[in-house]
This record gives C-alpha cells, structure tokens and sequence, in this order.
C-alpha cells in the first residue's frame, strides 16, 4: 500500500502487470468498465503494464499517418474507441490505464486530461528532468521531444485507456508512423536523458505521483 502524509478519501486498486497482449487489456479495462457503469459505488482501478510490439489508432485517426500497408503488418494493428491518433506500443514503454469514476473527481474531460499530464510531469521531475505541455496538444514533452502520450475514452463519467511513457523502449517501431499525426515533433524517451532507467522503478514513481494528483490511497491488488 502506498501512503503520504496528505488524507486520502478514495480507495483506488492497482494492478502491476507485465508484458500484456493489447487485446487482452483492453477486454479487461472493457470489463472494468462496464462494471462501474453499472455499479458507480466500485473503487477506482489504475493498471500498469507493457505491451509486445502493436500499433493502435483512435476512433478517429487518419490510416495516412501509417508509412505501411496495416493489412501487411510485421505487429499488431488495432483501432480503437479512444481519442487520438496513431501510436506505437512496446516493451520499454510503461502503459497505464486509470478506470476511474470522474463523479467523484471532476467531471471535465480537459481537468482529467491535464491531470493525467501533470502526474507524468512529476515523475519526470523526480529525475530532475522538466516536461512540458505544448498548447492545443496532450500529452509531456521533454526538450521537445514527445516522451508520453495519452488517449482516453469516457462512458458516463468512467474513463478507460490512459498514458503511455516511453522509458526505455526500442524506438524504431514509431519510424514507421507519425506518432500522433505531429509531422513536425519528434519522439523520445527517458533513456535518452537516463541511460540504464528501467520500467520497474518508474512503475513506483508513477504509482505514488498518480495517487497524490488524484488524491486517492493506492491499494495494490493481484489478479484481474
């Protein structure tokens, strides 16, 4: 269980997986989903994990931000219901996906979204490194350079999907797309300013940073 000296109201359950199939976690946040539509009185769920080499687009992303054919992929290509555009996962790249009821936060979508900026924007900041936000754009950036990305989806008031940060991963993958469909900005990631930094202790400066911007006490959990 994770604690600060601030007082928590909310309980949100965390879950710590590892290298998880893209289909696989997204029936599971589905579930969790729909789960807390129909009964709003569940806690709160963050989950952290990995995901083997897959392209994902948003709802409404453009196929023109994919420098290949998606039906002669060498990985995984999935469209999905969050917002955004197109956007590469891999191992070395920390995923979290909150499943949180926004009735009991702030029902606004941009607070939930720079929330979520904020949180990474912390963990950069244990490392002594300053993200930044870029105006009509989501997401952190680092010496401009786009280290985490974010896409959400919320059914009545519950969020799912989430933030992807790129700590350590083979970034080859995201030269055969426009991450985000940004022509003009590149990626990166913190191993570039931290060689050696792993997911492993990231996980726990994610961990603690989310539960001191959502003001929630974070109870880690096993199974799902």
């Amino acid at each position: 269980m994770i604690h600060s000296n601030k007082p928590y109201l909310k309980r949100c359950f965390l879950y710590h997986k590892g290298l998880m199939p893209y289909l696989e976690a997204h029936t599971w946040q589905r579930s969790l989903l729909h789960e807390r539509i129909n009964n709003p009185n569940l806690d709160d769920v963050l989950i952290l994990l990995e995901h083997p080499p897959v392209y994902t687009l948003g709802q409404g992303s453009s196929p023109d931000f994919l420098k290949f054919d998606p039906n002669h992929s060498q990985f995984e290509v999935h469209r999905t219901e969050r917002g955004g555009e197109v956007t590469y996962h891999c191992p070395g790249q920390l995923v979290g996906y909150p499943i949180l009821n926004l009735q009991r936060h702030q029902q606004d979508l941009h607070w939930y979204l720079r929330q979520l900026e904020e949180v990474l924007i912390r963990v950069l900041a244990v490392y002594g490194l300053e993200g930044s936000r870029i105006p009509s754009f989501t997401g952190v950036w680092l010496e401009g350079r786009k280290v985490a990305a974010i896409g959400i989806k919320v059914s009545r008031w519950i969020t799912m999907h989430g933030f992807a940060l790129n700590v350590c991963p083979d970034m080859t993958g995201f030269e055969r797309i426009v991450p985000c469909g940004i022509i003009d900005k590149p990626v990166g990631s913190l191993a570039q300013w931290i060689p050696g930094i792993t997911c492993d202790e990231v996980r726990i400066q994610i961990s603690q940073s989310f539960a001191e911007v959502f003001g929630v006490e974070l109870v880690e959990s096993v199974g799902g």
